[in-house]
């Protein structure tokens, strides 16, 4: 199982570039995953459902099978969010495990960069960023540190992650 990171600040595309990086990856025959953090609660069970009911009751986990998909739900309750290669180990095997957030991960990173979002590059603060992909000309204080690549070359992007995904760390 291999691991890369898309980083960057909230609206900067990150999603709308892995929606394009998922299906190339996929299409090269891997199997892909992916973990995303969020600072913000998150809600994928309804209130009122049975499932919502019995984890609102106490329950520590509770895994929802229906027709076409399952999830697991675990209640932190307080405690700390746990570390990634936790989470990874949760995980099906699969070739390659997208991750966004997680910023302070020493994995490698892809840091999506757009300057009309008014923002500053998260690199060199961020650990493991490898190269930044953006819809803009490199900047000037930015010449030849890192790959500078055109956000929108979907197989370009493609052959980056693959050539610099590295083995899961435990």
């Amino acid at each position: 199982m291999n691991v890369f990171g898309i980083a960057g600040h909230s609206g900067m595309g990150k999603t709308t570039l892995l929606e394009r990086l998922v299906p190339a990856l996929t299409a090269r025959g891997l199997a892909v995953s992916l973990v995303k953090h969020s600072h913000k609660a998150i809600e994928i069970d309804r209130p009122g459902k049975d499932s919502w009911r019995l984890r609102e009751a106490g329950c520590q986990e509770v895994l929802l099978l229906g027709d076409g998909r399952w999830a697991l739900m675990h209640e932190l309750r307080g405690a700390e969010e746990p570390p990634l290669p936790y989470l990874l180990s949760r995980l099906q095997h699969c070739d390659l495990v997208l991750i966004e957030g997680f910023k302070q991960g020493d994995f490698p990173k892809l840091e999506v960069w757009r300057p009309a979002m008014e923002r500053d590059m998260l690199w060199p603060r961020w650990p493991g960023i490898v190269g930044i992909a953006s819809d803009a000309p490199r900047p000037a204080d930015a010449a030849g540190a890192l790959p500078w690549l055109d956000l929108h070359d979907t197989a370009a992007l493609t052959d980056f992650v693959l050539a610099h995904a590295q083995a899961r760390v435990d």
